[in-house]
């Protein structure tokens, strides 16, 4: 008799290996619902996680209510709304989520919760103090905490993206313990070298950077080239050639 587990029908280069993105209760909402298009939009698998804390700041940031039952459903409606509140600012479809899978953040048996489950690495965004203090001293209190406790211990790629203003003593010497777990620790911290004329320029800027520490390719900001613009994008625009 074969053993149990020989199942090669889901081995070999075709299994799914999600990214897990997990939301905390920090504001910034529209940075997780960027990077999630923006890791969409490249054709990666994603398993993810939506906080308790974190739902209510989603239903205080843009009116949303995240539901475990309709998570499918929200998620879109969440998806496509901008940084600016406006609905339908982005086209979303039920074949765009056809590869998200979503787990509740209180099921502690999880797929991810176990370093056997292959995934490519972890996303947190944003990240709360309390979860960056959680996941610093390993209490995996719930699947959030868990997964990033089993992304350290498997030196699978963890993005920290820390959204909170001071940082105080204690944070800052948790981002420093996380730093040297292997952690990318990486504020959300726009810029604007980038020509942003709006507020989705800035929410995408600080989205694309974690998915440049993801290493996954995206076009959600433009890059330095090592020469000065001086201008916004509209600028560039009016300068442009006329192509017609």
């Amino acid at each position: 008799m074969e053993p149990p587990h020989n199942d090669t029908s889901k081995q070999g280069p075709g299994r799914r290996r999600p990214w897990v993105v997990g939301i905390s209760g920090a504001s910034g909402t529209p940075y997780a619902a960027s990077v999630l298009r923006g890791l969409l939009a490249a054709g990666e698998a994603v398993d993810l996680i939506v906080s308790r804390a974190s739902r209510l700041t989603l239903l205080d940031e843009t009116g949303i209510a995240f539901r475990d039952a309709h998570w499918r459903a929200d998620l879109r409606e969440w998806l496509a709304r901008g940084a600016d509140g406006k609905p339908s600012t982005f086209p979303v479809t039920e074949a765009d989520l056809a590869d998200v899978r979503h787990w509740p953040a209180g099921d502690l048996a999880a797929g991810p919760s176990s370093g056997s489950y292959p995934v490519k690495g972890m996303l947190i965004v944003p990240a709360s103090t309390a979860c960056v203090a959680g996941v610093a001293l390993g209490l995996s209190k719930d699947l959030l905490q868990r997964v990033a406790s089993v992304t350290l211990k498997e030196r699978r790629r963890l993005v920290v993206t820390v959204r909170e203003t001071p940082l105080n003593g204690p944070t800052l010497k948790h981002l420093v313990t996380l730093d040297e777990a292997g952690a990318v620790v990486l504020p959300a911290s726009p810029a604007f070298y980038a020509g942003a004329t709006h507020i989705q320029d800035l929410v995408d800027f600080v989205a694309g950077r974690v998915l440049d520490a993801a290493e996954v390719p995206h076009g959600l900001y433009r890059r330095w080239e090592g020469e000065l613009r001086g201008g916004s994008r509209e600028k560039e625009a009016e300068e442009a050639p006329d192509a017609r």
